[in-house]
């Protein structure tokens, strides 16, 4: 006990100046900073859910991928989705299965966020994704109006290569 308080005694006083000095200042300016965090957050208004019944779908099948995209009348995307987005790489991507996958990923999205129902199909290209993606449409429960083939035709071509001289 005499040794606790000879340590008490060496401890150096402090006086009410120093005291004052040592504590943190308390703020009472008004600067901008100290106004911007008093002011409440405004809270930020939820998007209203849209609900799209009906669309169009178009299927862009490849040699090398399959690309869906789902979208309502005027075109805007609703979502999309593609072989190589579904995981599949290289030669893969090209195949019936990818295609497969991928419509399946695409409307499942629109019927989930938008919840669609009804479609018009446009197939473009020459892949092996073509049948493959409207037949995963009609298992997918969505109602097809109708099926429309939208590939390019040449007209007139690319230039003929020059004749071979002998």
């Amino acid at each position: 006990m005499a040794e606790e308080a000879v340590k008490e005694a060496d401890k150096p006083t402090e006086t009410p100046i120093e005291a004052q000095a040592a504590a943190p200042a308390e703020r009472t300016d008004s600067t901008p900073e100290a106004e911007a965090t008093d002011k409440p957050t405004p809270k930020k208004k939820r998007k209203a859910r849209r609900s799209v019944s009906e669309g169009q779908i178009h299927v862009l099948a490849t040699f090398n991928n399959t690309i869906i995209t789902v979208t309502d009348k005027k075109g805007n995307t609703l979502s999309t989705a593609s072989a190589g987005a579904s995981g599949f790489r290289g030669s893969k991507k090209g195949t019936a299965y990818a295609a497969q996958v991928a419509a399946e990923k695409a409307i499942n999205t629109s019927k989930q966020n938008y919840g669609f129902s009804k479609a018009d199909v446009f197939v473009k290209g020459v892949g092996m994704g073509r049948d493959a993606a409207v037949r995963t449409l009609i298992n997918q429960k969505i109602q097809i109006e109708n099926v429309k083939d939208v590939t390019g035709i040449p007209h007139g071509g690319v230039r003929p290569r020059r004749p071979k001289r002998n």
